[in-house]
């Protein structure tokens, strides 16, 4: 795989770090929780094996929230400035970042690639930009790329 070259870090420079590869899909997530995590009214997480995620100056912390899923979610932070640069969720273990797409140096580099949990939307979020919107999740056969769904399967099964 390519290295992808994209950097990012938290908003005092203490975490930095370096994608190697391209994000799996990056979710636009509109959900009531995402918007009580994050203190706006969406998320943009990039869904990346956590191996082309390297944290190269810096330490992290991690910390455990609840999800209605009751599988909850590690939340990666730097331990200075509390900034979220990734997480892991409960059904994708930690195989699977869910990469801040905020925190990158170049955030244009991930726009999302769908809209989801737009039920909890706010309503002055205005979606109109060709990308897919679904009212809650979504089948990931019907929406991911083959490649996509090839890389997801081995990241969980060499995680195992």
């Amino acid at each position: 795989m390519t290295d992808f070259g994209a950097e990012g870090g938290c908003a005092c420079g203490t975490a930095r770090y370096h994608v190697r590869g391209t994000p799996l899909i990056v979710h636009c997530c509109h959900c009531s929780l995402c918007q009580r995590q994050t203190g706006s009214a969406f998320a943009v997480n990039a869904m990346i094996e956590s191996r082309l995620v390297e944290l190269v100056t810096g330490e992290t912390e991690t910390v455990g929230v609840p999800t209605p899923s009751g599988r909850g979610q590690d939340i990666v932070r730097c331990p200075t400035c509390r900034v979220a640069l990734w997480s892991h969720y409960g059904a994708s273990g930690r195989a699977i970042a869910f990469l801040r797409v905020g925190t990158l140096d170049e955030q244009d580099r991930m726009p999302p690639d769908v809209h989801i949990y737009t039920s909890t939307r706010r309503p002055w979020v205005l979606l109109g930009d060709g990308v897919p919107v679904h009212e809650e999740f979504y089948d990931p056969g019907a929406t991911w790329s083959g490649e996509a769904m090839k890389r997801y399967r081995a990241a969980r099964s060499s995680a195992s």
